[in-house]
Protein backbone atom coordinates (compact mmCIF):
# COMPACT_ATOMS: atom_id res chain seq x y z
CA UNK A 1 0.00 0.00 0.00
CA UNK A 2 1.56 3.13 -1.13
CA UNK A 3 2.00 6.42 1.17
CA UNK A 4 -1.00 8.43 -0.11
CA UNK A 5 -3.64 5.59 0.00
CA UNK A 6 -2.27 5.42 4.06
CA UNK A 7 -2.62 9.13 4.44
CA UNK A 8 -6.30 8.70 2.78
CA UNK A 9 -7.31 5.82 4.87
CA UNK A 10 -6.57 7.45 8.08
CA UNK A 11 -8.31 10.87 7.05
CA UNK A 12 -11.28 8.80 6.86
CA UNK A 13 -11.24 7.64 9.69
CA UNK A 14 -10.49 10.59 11.60
CA UNK A 15 -13.63 11.60 10.09
CA UNK A 16 -15.78 9.29 11.01
CA UNK A 17 -14.89 9.49 14.46
CA UNK A 18 -15.60 13.43 14.46
CA UNK A 19 -19.25 12.66 13.14
CA UNK A 20 -19.87 10.36 16.09
CA UNK A 21 -18.97 6.92 14.50
CA UNK A 22 -19.89 5.13 11.28
CA UNK A 23 -22.30 2.16 12.68
CA UNK A 24 -25.70 1.51 10.93
CA UNK A 25 -28.27 4.11 10.79
CA UNK A 26 -29.34 3.10 13.94
CA UNK A 27 -26.48 4.08 15.67
CA UNK A 28 -25.01 0.56 15.97
CA UNK A 29 -21.55 -0.20 14.89
CA UNK A 30 -20.46 -3.36 13.16
CA UNK A 31 -20.85 -6.25 16.10
CA UNK A 32 -22.28 -4.20 18.82
CA UNK A 33 -25.37 -5.99 20.16
CA UNK A 34 -28.55 -4.31 20.62
CA UNK A 35 -29.88 -2.80 23.95
CA UNK A 36 -32.70 -5.11 25.57
CA UNK A 37 -36.22 -4.04 24.64
CA UNK A 38 -38.25 -2.76 27.64
CA UNK A 39 -41.82 -4.28 27.76
CA UNK A 40 -44.50 -1.58 28.34
CA UNK A 41 -45.77 -0.90 31.24
CA UNK A 42 -49.41 -2.65 31.93
CA UNK A 43 -52.46 -0.83 33.39
CA UNK A 44 -52.76 -2.41 37.16
CA UNK A 45 -55.93 -1.42 39.14
CA UNK A 46 -55.49 0.55 42.19
CA UNK A 47 -58.87 -0.56 43.80
CA UNK A 48 -59.41 -4.20 42.01
CA UNK A 49 -62.62 -4.19 43.92
CA UNK A 50 -64.38 -1.20 42.41
CA UNK A 51 -62.94 -2.26 38.89
CA UNK A 52 -65.28 -4.43 35.92
CA UNK A 53 -63.47 -5.85 33.27
CA UNK A 54 -64.22 -3.72 30.10
CA UNK A 55 -64.15 -6.95 28.33
CA UNK A 56 -66.27 -8.54 30.20
CA UNK A 57 -69.72 -7.59 27.99
CA UNK A 58 -71.84 -7.45 31.04
CA UNK A 59 -70.74 -10.78 32.23
CA UNK A 60 -69.84 -9.64 35.50
CA UNK A 61 -73.69 -7.96 35.76
CA UNK A 62 -74.80 -10.91 34.79
CA UNK A 63 -73.46 -13.06 37.59
CA UNK A 64 -74.35 -10.52 40.43
CA UNK A 65 -77.89 -10.09 39.35
CA UNK A 66 -80.42 -13.11 38.99
CA UNK A 67 -80.98 -13.96 36.00
CA UNK A 68 -84.50 -12.65 34.81
CA UNK A 69 -87.34 -14.84 35.10
CA UNK A 70 -90.00 -16.37 32.67
CA UNK A 71 -93.73 -14.76 32.85
CA UNK A 72 -96.41 -16.14 34.39
CA UNK A 73 -99.46 -16.30 32.49
CA UNK A 74 -97.85 -15.73 29.25
CA UNK A 75 -98.18 -18.11 25.99
CA UNK A 76 -96.02 -20.94 24.89
CA UNK A 77 -93.75 -20.60 21.66
CA UNK A 78 -94.28 -23.80 20.03
CA UNK A 79 -92.49 -25.40 17.60
CA UNK A 80 -93.12 -22.11 15.07
CA UNK A 81 -91.42 -19.92 17.18
CA UNK A 82 -92.24 -16.51 19.16
CA UNK A 83 -93.10 -14.66 15.87
CA UNK A 84 -96.67 -16.47 15.93
CA UNK A 85 -97.56 -15.77 19.75
CA UNK A 86 -99.91 -13.70 20.66
CA UNK A 87 -97.92 -10.11 21.51
CA UNK A 88 -101.05 -8.43 23.02
CA UNK A 89 -100.53 -12.08 26.03
CA UNK A 90 -97.19 -11.17 26.37
CA UNK A 91 -97.77 -7.64 27.30
CA UNK A 92 -100.81 -8.42 29.46
CA UNK A 93 -98.38 -11.17 31.54
CA UNK A 94 -95.22 -8.49 31.80
CA UNK A 95 -96.04 -6.52 34.88
CA UNK A 96 -93.18 -4.18 33.08
CA UNK A 97 -95.79 -3.96 30.33
CA UNK A 98 -98.84 -4.56 31.59
CA UNK A 99 -100.52 -0.50 31.76
CA UNK A 100 -100.27 -0.38 27.93
CA UNK A 101 -102.18 -3.40 27.22
CA UNK A 102 -105.05 -1.49 27.08
CA UNK A 103 -104.12 0.86 24.53
CA UNK A 104 -104.57 0.53 20.36
CA UNK A 105 -102.20 -0.47 18.22
CA UNK A 106 -100.98 2.02 16.37
CA UNK A 107 -98.86 2.20 12.87
CA UNK A 108 -96.93 5.27 13.45
CA UNK A 109 -95.30 8.04 15.51
CA UNK A 110 -97.55 10.66 17.08
CA UNK A 111 -100.14 9.00 19.33
CA UNK A 112 -100.04 6.73 22.30
CA UNK A 113 -100.44 3.40 21.60
CA UNK A 114 -98.47 0.17 20.89
CA UNK A 115 -95.97 -0.26 17.96
CA UNK A 116 -96.17 -2.68 16.09
CA UNK A 117 -93.88 -5.66 16.99
CA UNK A 118 -90.49 -6.02 15.56
CA UNK A 119 -88.40 -9.35 15.72
CA UNK A 120 -84.51 -9.72 15.60
CA UNK A 121 -82.11 -11.88 16.45
CA UNK A 122 -80.37 -10.72 19.40
CA UNK A 123 -79.18 -13.79 21.35
CA UNK A 124 -76.38 -14.92 18.15
CA UNK A 125 -78.89 -18.20 18.43
CA UNK A 126 -80.36 -17.82 14.72
CA UNK A 127 -84.08 -17.60 16.25
CA UNK A 128 -85.39 -14.40 16.26
CA UNK A 129 -86.27 -12.36 20.04
CA UNK A 130 -89.83 -10.30 19.89
CA UNK A 131 -89.31 -6.66 20.58
CA UNK A 132 -92.03 -4.51 21.59
CA UNK A 133 -92.26 -0.74 22.20
CA UNK A 134 -95.35 1.67 23.47
CA UNK A 135 -95.54 5.38 23.61
CA UNK A 136 -97.49 7.01 26.34
CA UNK A 137 -99.71 10.08 25.90
CA UNK A 138 -96.40 12.47 28.06
CA UNK A 139 -94.53 11.98 25.42
CA UNK A 140 -92.42 8.63 26.95
CA UNK A 141 -92.10 5.18 25.79
CA UNK A 142 -90.91 1.64 26.95
CA UNK A 143 -89.00 -1.24 25.25
CA UNK A 144 -89.15 -4.76 25.98
CA UNK A 145 -87.50 -7.45 24.52
CA UNK A 146 -88.40 -11.25 24.83
CA UNK A 147 -87.10 -14.39 24.02
CA UNK A 148 -87.88 -17.75 23.96
CA UNK A 149 -86.34 -20.22 26.81
CA UNK A 150 -85.38 -23.87 25.56
CA UNK A 151 -88.84 -25.47 27.38
CA UNK A 152 -91.12 -22.61 25.24
CA UNK A 153 -91.67 -19.77 28.39
CA UNK A 154 -91.59 -16.12 27.59
CA UNK A 155 -88.32 -14.86 29.01
CA UNK A 156 -87.90 -10.89 29.19
CA UNK A 157 -84.57 -9.92 28.97
CA UNK A 158 -84.40 -6.02 28.63
CA UNK A 159 -86.90 -3.44 29.55
CA UNK A 160 -85.88 0.50 29.06
CA UNK A 161 -87.47 4.01 28.86
CA UNK A 162 -86.82 7.30 27.29
CA UNK A 163 -88.45 10.32 25.10
CA UNK A 164 -88.93 10.00 21.57
CA UNK A 165 -87.02 6.90 21.43
CA UNK A 166 -86.04 5.12 18.34
CA UNK A 167 -84.03 1.38 18.14
CA UNK A 168 -81.63 0.13 15.70
CA UNK A 169 -80.18 -3.60 15.25
CA UNK A 170 -76.61 -3.80 15.19
CA UNK A 171 -75.54 -7.49 14.13
CA UNK A 172 -77.09 -8.84 17.24
CA UNK A 173 -76.95 -5.86 19.05
CA UNK A 174 -79.53 -3.27 19.68
CA UNK A 175 -79.24 0.39 19.99
CA UNK A 176 -81.63 2.49 21.72
CA UNK A 177 -81.72 6.60 20.92
CA UNK A 178 -83.77 8.78 23.61
CA UNK A 179 -84.00 12.52 23.08
CA UNK A 180 -84.78 15.10 26.01
CA UNK A 181 -86.25 18.04 26.05
CA UNK A 182 -83.61 20.04 26.47
CA UNK A 183 -82.18 18.47 23.15
CA UNK A 184 -79.41 15.95 24.85
CA UNK A 185 -79.50 12.68 23.43
CA UNK A 186 -78.86 9.27 25.05
CA UNK A 187 -78.07 6.22 23.12
CA UNK A 188 -77.38 2.97 24.62
CA UNK A 189 -75.88 0.07 23.11
CA UNK A 190 -77.13 -3.24 24.27
CA UNK A 191 -75.61 -6.75 24.04
CA UNK A 192 -76.46 -10.27 25.31
CA UNK A 193 -74.44 -11.51 27.64
CA UNK A 194 -76.04 -15.02 28.03
CA UNK A 195 -78.87 -14.12 30.89
CA UNK A 196 -80.13 -9.98 29.62
CA UNK A 197 -79.50 -7.56 27.22
CA UNK A 198 -76.63 -5.66 29.12
CA UNK A 199 -75.42 -1.94 28.39
CA UNK A 200 -72.39 -2.46 26.25
CA UNK A 201 -72.07 1.22 25.64
CA UNK A 202 -73.83 4.74 26.51
CA UNK A 203 -73.22 8.08 25.22
CA UNK A 204 -74.88 11.01 26.30
CA UNK A 205 -74.65 14.02 24.06
CA UNK A 206 -75.51 17.18 25.67
CA UNK A 207 -78.00 19.79 23.66
CA UNK A 208 -74.54 21.89 22.60
CA UNK A 209 -73.50 18.78 21.17
CA UNK A 210 -76.33 18.49 19.26
CA UNK A 211 -76.30 21.72 17.93
CA UNK A 212 -72.90 21.63 16.36
CA UNK A 213 -71.00 23.92 18.91
CA UNK A 214 -67.92 22.15 18.69
CA UNK A 215 -65.37 20.49 21.28
CA UNK A 216 -66.00 20.60 24.53
CA UNK A 217 -69.46 19.50 24.22
CA UNK A 218 -69.28 17.02 26.55
CA UNK A 219 -69.80 14.15 24.17
CA UNK A 220 -68.77 10.41 24.78
CA UNK A 221 -67.46 8.38 22.62
CA UNK A 222 -69.53 5.22 21.45
CA UNK A 223 -69.36 2.45 18.66
CA UNK A 224 -71.56 3.91 15.82
CA UNK A 225 -73.83 2.47 13.52
CA UNK A 226 -73.71 2.10 9.58
CA UNK A 227 -77.32 0.52 9.76
CA UNK A 228 -80.15 3.67 9.12
CA UNK A 229 -81.70 5.67 11.93
CA UNK A 230 -85.07 4.36 11.95
CA UNK A 231 -86.69 1.50 14.00
CA UNK A 232 -85.40 -1.73 13.33
CA UNK A 233 -87.35 -3.69 10.33
CA UNK A 234 -89.55 -6.30 10.74
CA UNK A 235 -88.75 -10.04 10.40
CA UNK A 236 -90.68 -12.91 10.13
CA UNK A 237 -89.45 -15.64 12.29
CA UNK A 238 -88.40 -17.93 9.20
CA UNK A 239 -86.19 -15.37 7.93
CA UNK A 240 -84.39 -13.75 11.13
CA UNK A 241 -83.12 -10.62 11.03
CA UNK A 242 -79.33 -10.89 9.69
CA UNK A 243 -79.10 -9.44 12.07
CA UNK A 244 -80.57 -2.73 33.29
CA UNK A 245 -82.33 0.29 33.39
CA UNK A 246 -82.63 2.17 31.03
CA UNK A 247 -82.53 5.26 28.98
CA UNK A 248 -83.20 8.28 30.46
Amino acid sequence: MTRPTLRRLAAAALLCIGLGGCGTPGGLGPGEAAPPVSSQPRPEALWPSWTDSPSSSGTAVAGRVPAPRPLDGAPTVGPEGIGKVDVMAVIRADKAMKRFSGGKQIPGPGKAGIRPPRYADLTGDGKPELIVAADSETGRSVLSVYTAAADGRIVPILFTSGRRMSAETLGTDLLVRTNDDDGSAHDIRYHWDGQRMSVLSDEHKFGNAISGSGSGSGECPAPRSSAPTSPASPVSPESPAPTNQAAR
